[in-house]
């Protein structure tokens, strides 16, 4: 079985549900989602093949 990971949706998970549990955090976690994203963009991370 073949699993493709791809790092910008995994982050954009993780950001949506820490935005349900704690909203007061909503700026802190947009600050934090689009600096991983861009970091991802920089060093070219489009996905990674586990198996």
């Amino acid at each position: 079985m073949n699993i493709y990971v791809r790092p910008a949706r995994l982050v954009s998970l993780i950001a949506g549900i820490l935005i349900l549990i704690v909203p007061r955090l909503l700026n802190y976690i947009v600050a934090i989602y689009r600096i991983l994203i861009g970091l991802l963009g920089r060093f070219g991370a489009g996905s990674f093949h586990l198996r």
